[in-house]
C-alpha cells in the first residue's frame, strides 16, 4: 500500500532559483528509502518538505491519499513524524518530558492521559532509555538524545518516520541498533544517510540526488553504481561486491 507519494515537486525559496526540481516517488508501507547525496543536494529540504517545514512551488504531497497541505496541522502530525539534526534547547527536561511531547498531536486535555503515559514509556524501552527516563536532557551524550528525539517521534505513532541523518552521534553498535529498528517497526521510513555502506545494508531503496534532481531510484544494488556515485559526489569509485556487503572506495579525480 502507497501511504507517501511525491508528484513532480519542485521547491526553492522565494525569488532565488529552485533547489529540488520536478521530484516524483512512492513509497510503500514498511519499506525504508535512503536518500543520498553530495552536500547540498536539496536532501535537507526535500525532507522539510515532507514534514510540512515547506511548501512546495508545485507539485503535490500525497500522505495516505490526501494532498498533505490539506490536512491540518495536527493531523497531519499524527501521521508524519521528524527526527532532525536540530535539538530541544530545553536541557531542563527529562527524557521521560521529551518523549512524552511526541503525544502532543494526539492530546485530547491538558495533560498526558494513562494512553499517552504507556506509550511514552513503551517508546522508552524500545529504544534502551529507561534508566535514563529521569535525567535531565541536557546531561545526555549526543548518541543519548539522538535515542531520545527517535524514541519522541515513535510515541507519536506516525505512519511515516522521516528521519535526517540519523546515525550521526552514535556509535557503531547503536547505528547498526537504530537501523535495525527502523526496519523492524512496519513504517514507511525515510532518512538522509551519508554512509553509502549502511544505506546499501539496511534500505529497501536509495534514492540519489544531483543538484536538486533525481539521478537514481532503485534498489540498493541498482542505485549504487559507480557511474552514479561518481555523477553525484564528483569522486572515482570502486565497489566490491564479493563480500555479504559492498565496499566502496573513492578518490578524488584529480
Amino acid at each position: 500500500m502507497t501511504v507517501l507519494e511525491l508528484r513532480n515537486v519542485t521547491w526553492g525559496p522565494k525569488r532565488a532559483p529552485a533547489i529540488l526540481h520536478d521530484i516524483s516517488f512512492r513509497l510503500a508501507e514498511g519499506e525504508v528509502l535512503a536518500i543520498c547525496g553530495a552536500n547540498g543536494a536539496g536532501k535537507s529540504s526535500l525532507l522539510r518538505l515532507l514534514y510540512r517545514h515547506q511548501v512546495p512551488l508545485s507539485g503535490s504531497i500525497i500522505v495516505e491519499g490526501r494532498d498533505l497541505w490539506h490536512r491540518p496541522a495536527r493531523e497531519a502530525a499524527r501521521i508524519v513524524a521528524a527526527v532532525l539534526q536540530e535539538q530541544p534547547t530545553d536541557f531542563a527536561l527529562t527524557t521521560r518530558d521529551i518523549v512524552l511531547l511526541g503525544r502532543l498531536p494526539h492530546r485530547q486535555g491538558m495533560g498526558p492521559g494513562v494512553r499517552d503515559t504507556a506509550i511514552s514509556e513503551a517508546a522508552l524501552v524500545r529504544m534502551d532509555l529507561s534508566h535514563l527516563a529521569d535525567r535531565r536532557f541536557g546531561t545526555l551524550s549526543g548518541g543519548e538524545r539522538q535515542r531520545v528525539m527517535v524514541a519522541r517521534a515513535l510515541a507519536q505513532e506516525p505512519r511515516i518516520l522521516v528521519l535526517d541523518e540519523p546515525t550521526n552521534h552514535l556509535d557503531i553498535r547503536h547505528q547498526l541498533e537504530l537501523l535495525r529498528l527502523l526496519r523492524g517497526l512496519g513504517l514507511a521510513v525515510v532518512c538522509t544517510l551519508h554512509d553509502l555502506t549502511l544505506a546499501a545494508e539496511f534500505a529497501d531503496r536509495v534514492l540519489i540526488l544531483d543538484q536538486g534532481r533525481v539521478i537514481a531510484d532503485a534498489a540498493p544494488d541498482q542505485a549504487l553504481t559507480e557511474a552514479t556515485i561518481a555523477r553525484a559526489f564528483q569522486v572515482a569509485t570502486r565497489i566490491d561486491r564479493s563480500g555479504t556487503s559492498p565496499r566502496f572506495s573513492f578518490q578524488l579525480d584529480h
